[in-house]
Parts: structure tokens; C-alpha cells; sequence
């Protein structure tokens, strides 16, 4: 009996019969995402990298263009002012029909390009016989300045600093000295392949001087009437103002360290004052990179001559300008119409020189003003402090309308 029993099949529900392996499903939770939602984030996600990618690409090839303009923006708001000055007696006495905007703009070009060769035909033949003369001189300053170095792994020995620090000093010091020259190189070979397109820059600027009201207007008209088109006229008016200071302080700048490293070369006995105080006002224009990189010129030159004292006293000098110019001069001169903190400037700067190289230097710090015109104005016109606080008085109120619904 107990066999037969062994031997009957078992009475199994089939709500509870085990599934072979081949035939058992996977069921998702409810909660977790579908594969259609996963795929959908996936083809976003490599779609946005490749879209990024896509406007580097136009951004680094066009670079130039907008170096060019940006550089017709700098000499547009240079000649804006002389063109006002120009046309201010017509305006003043009802008569302005005759001196339209056009001729008083070729009158400025007259006259600052005329000033322009004045200053040239005055100062070019000492500065080309300094450069030739300096150009001369460079492979002997690269001798001088082995032999120094030599000298300092000289002391290192009397020093008994080991063997291993000493190269890696020596080391470091040719990796700067390459990087250094290298660096100089592009600069250079960069401006050299700019030079025809500075053609271009009073050509472009004389349109941006001629129609700039005519920019303005369709600006304008892009914007419904009321609130929106007021708004719009506001942020004109400020980016005007930013980039009018950010353009004058620059161009003043300039001159200024151009004229005070002349005289402070001369008055320490530097062979090529005019050259260097020259290449100093130019560089000047180039933020952060443009004095660094004069700082390394003028100081190898001082230290290569026949007094290396004289390095020491040149870098002190250069040192004070800068504190002077960066934190006295400076802010006077642009009184209040940029505001930028001078660590959102160094990053500007180091962000543009990697994307778009030299172009990007001079390009970085208008269009982070411009940026910050732009969130200032954002925030003024919705009412808030800042954009985080904007986003979380936002979701509060989501959340409340949503518990009272």
C-alpha cells in the first residue's frame, strides 16, 4: 500500500508549479524606468556630446571672425567719441545735415590716422635700429644666458646640493625656457598671419559707427512693444557702456604703460628702452599673457647684459607697475563700467586661450562682460537675487499649488 501510494503522481496547483529555466520571464518593478525611457536618455545624451562637439568646431574655426570683429568693436568705440566731438558745433547750432555721420566719420579716420604716422614717422627709424640691433644681439643673449646657468649649477656644486635636484632644476629650467620661446613663437607667428586681415578692421568699423542706430532699431523691433522692448533698450544701453569703458581703459592702459616703461627703462640704464617700453604698451592690450610675457622678455634682456644686477631691479620695477596698474590706475579708468572680479578675469582669460587660442584671449573677457550684463538684467527682470534662488522659490511654490491641489 505504501508503494502504490509512492507511486501516484502528486496533485501540484498550478499557480504554484515552477516554471522550467528556458521559460521563466524577467518582470520590472513599476517603479524603475522603461527600456523605451532608457534608450530615449541615451540618444539625448550622445546626441547633446554630439552637438557640443559640432559648435567647438565652429567656434575654434571661426575664431578669427570674431577676433576681427570684436577688434572693429575696439576701433569703432575709439572713433565713436572724435565723430561726436566732430558733429557736437553742427548739433549745437541746428545745422547738423551738414556734417552727416559718414563724412565725420572720415574725418576721424583722417585724423587719427594721420596722428598715427605722425608718431611713426617720428619713432619708427629708432625703433627699427634698436630691433635690428636687438635681433643681432639675440644669439649672444642666448650665450650669456648658458653661461649663467652654468654659473648657477656652478654654486649648486659648492652648495653640495645633490645631483638629482640639480637636474631636475636645470631640468625644469630648459622646459621653461622652451615653453617660454615656444610660446612667443605662436604669438608671433599668429599675429603675423592676422596682419592682412587688420585691412578689414576700419572697413567694418565704419559700418558698425555709420548704421549703429539702424542695429539698434532692429534689435529693438525684435521685441514685443512694452515691458519686453523696454527691458531690451536697458541691456543696449548697459552692454554700450560696458564695452565703451572696457574699450577706453584698454586703449589708455596701453599708452600709459607704453610711456611709463620708456621712461623707467631709461632711467635704468636698459639699452633698448624705447623697443621694450613699445612691445610693453602693445602686449598690454593682450590681458594677463601680454605683461607676463614682457616681464620674461625684458628680464632675460636686463640679465643677459653686461650688469645681471640689473634683471633684479627691472622685475621690481615691472612688479610695482603692475600692483599700481592693476589696483589703482585701472579701476580708475574704467570707473565702475565693467565689473568683473579680477579671478573671473584670470579665468576668462586661461578658458579663452584653450579654446580658441590667441583669438581667445582678447575675445574672453567683452563676452563674459556681455554675459554679465545679460544675468544681471535676467535677474532684474524676473525679481530675484540670483538664479538658485530663483529655481528654489520656484520648486517651493510648485510644491505648495500641488499640496493645496
Amino acid at each position: 500500500m505504501q508503494d502504490d501510494e509512492l507511486q501516484e503522481p502528486l496533485d501540484i496547483p498550478e499557480e504554484t508549479a515552477v516554471e522550467p529555466a528556458a521559460f521563466r520571464t524577467v518582470r520590472l518593478d513599476p517603479s524603475s524606468p522603461s527600456i523605451r525611457s532608457i534608450v530615449r536618455v541615451v540618444v539625448i545624451a550622445l546626441i547633446g556630446v554630439a552637438i557640443s562637439g559640432w559648435v567647438q568646431s565652429i567656434v575654434s574655426s571661426l575664431s578669427y571672425l570674431f577676433f576681427l570683429i570684436v577688434l572693429s568693436l575696439f576701433f569703432a568705440y575709439l572713433i565713436d567719441p572724435i565723430v561726436k566731438l566732430i558733429r557736437r558745433p553742427f548739433k549745437a547750432h541746428g545745422v547738423e545735415r551738414f556734417m552727416p555721420r559718414s563724412v565725420a566719420i572720415l574725418l576721424a579716420y583722417i585724423l587719427v590716422f594721420g596722428g598715427i604716422g605722425f608718431a611713426i614717422s617720428n619713432l619708427a627709424p629708432r625703433v627699427v635700429e634698436q630691433a635690428k640691433e636687438f635681433g643681432q644681439n639675440l644669439p649672444s643673449y642666448g650665450a650669456t644666458l648658458r653661461q649663467k646657468l652654468n654659473e648657477l649649477n656652478g654654486r649648486f656644486d659648492r652648495l653640495r646640493i645633490p645631483d638629482e635636484i640639480q637636474s631636475d632644476l636645470t631640468k625644469k629650467a630648459t622646459e621653461i625656457a622652451g615653453s617660454i620661446s615656444a610660446t612667443l613663437g605662436v604669438f608671433f607667428l599668429t599675429v603675423a598671419t592676422f596682419v592682412p586681415w587688420l585691412i578689414l578692421i576700419p572697413v567694418i568699423a565704419f559700418f558698425f559707427l555709420k548704421d549703429a542706430n539702424l542695429f539698434r532699431l532692429g534689435v529693438l523691433r525684435s521685441f514685443p512693444a512694452g515691458r519686453w522692448r523696454m527691458r531690451a533698450e536697458m541691456v543696449l544701453q548697459d552692454l554700450n557702456t560696458t564695452l565703451a569703458a572696457y574699450t577706453r581703459a584698454q586703449l589708455i592702459s596701453c599708452f600709459l604703460i607704453g610711456l611709463i616703461c620708456v621712461l623707467g627703462f631709461y632711467m635704468l640704464g636698459m639699452k633698448y628702452a624705447l623697443l621694450l617700453g613699445i612691445i610693453a604698451g602693445i602686449f598690454e592690450f593682450v590681458p594677463l599673457l601680454g605683461p607676463a610675457l614682457v616681464g620674461v622678455i625684458v628680464v632675460a634682456t636686463a640679465v643677459a647684459s653686461e650688469n645681471p644686477w640689473r634683471g633684479l631691479y627691472v622685475a621690481v620695477f615691472l612688479i610695482v607697475l603692475r600692483v599700481i596698474q592693476d589696483y589703482l590706475m585701472y579701476p580708475r579708468i574704467v570707473r565702475g563700467g565693467i565689473h568683473l572680479h579680477p579671478l573671473a578675469i584670470i579665468l576668462a582669460i586661461l578658458a579663452g586661450e584653450q579654446i580658441a587660442g590667441i583669438p581667445g584671449v582678447f575675445v574672453s573677457i567683452p563676452f563674459v562682460a556681455v554675459a554679465t550684463v545679460a544675468y544681471r538684467h535676467i535677474l532684474d527682470h524676473r525679481g530675484h537675487r540670483s538664479l538658485i534662488a530663483s529655481w528654489i522659490e520656484g520648486s517651493e511654490q510648485t510644491k505648495q499649488s500641488n499640496a493645496d491641489a
